[in-house]
């Protein structure tokens, strides 16, 4: 780590039992309830959070990854061959309720996205977001229904989500961009 630290592992670990909570009762139990997350840390969240609802309401809601490389509107700004890392939604998505579940809030345009590609797969019902952090800065009338911490940034600063199945370890840090050396863009 090079920031400053805003969430530890236990943090993050209750934020995402919380979130968990707050999805069963906002569907009024689990019933028709799917867990998409978009990739690559919405993806590890998404099955931490599916774990969660197991062990509290001893039900099995399925969990799928959703790629939205080729929907952003960014693309060309992003590399001239994108990393693709694939889209996995082993369920019918018509009449559920589809639950996007990303590491970071902030334009909103991710998830413009999101909502582009998981249109693509069918009609849901009701479709909510869930994220880790939102950090504000939006561009796009986008909010999220459940999150895990508000973290009140400027543009200069980046959040860094780390997850032990993508990183090796979980905390969420906050940098400045002057700070960044390389690596891959802020979220």
């Amino acid at each position: 780590m090079s920031g400053r630290q805003i969430m530890s592992a236990d943090e993050l670990r209750r934020a995402t039992v919380r979130i968990s909570h707050e999805i069963v009762e906002k569907q009024a139990g689990t019933n028709g309830l799917l867990l998409v997350g978009i990739q690559r840390r919405g993806v590890p969240l998404a099955h931490r959070i599916a774990a969660a609802i197991a062990e509290h309401e001893s039900a099995q809601i399925p969990v799928g990854a959703l790629d939205i490389t080729f929907y952003r509107d960014d693309l060309s700004l992003v590399a001239q061959q994108p990393v693709v890392k694939g889209t996995s939604l082993p369920f019918d998505i018509n009449g559920k309720t589809v639950v996007l579940v990303d590491d970071v809030l902030y334009t909103g345009r991710t998830i413009r996205a999101a909502l582009d590609a998981l249109m693509d797969f069918g009609r849901p019902s009701v479709v909510r977001l869930a994220v880790l952090v939102d950090r504000g800065h939006r561009e796009l009338p986008i909010r999220a229904d459940h999150v895990g911490k508000n973290v009140p940034t400027s543009r200069e600063e980046s959040v860094r989500v780390h997850l032990v199945e993508v990183d090796g370890e979980d905390s969420v840090e906050i940098e400045r961009m002057a700070d960044l050396a390389g690596g891959a863009p802020a979220a």
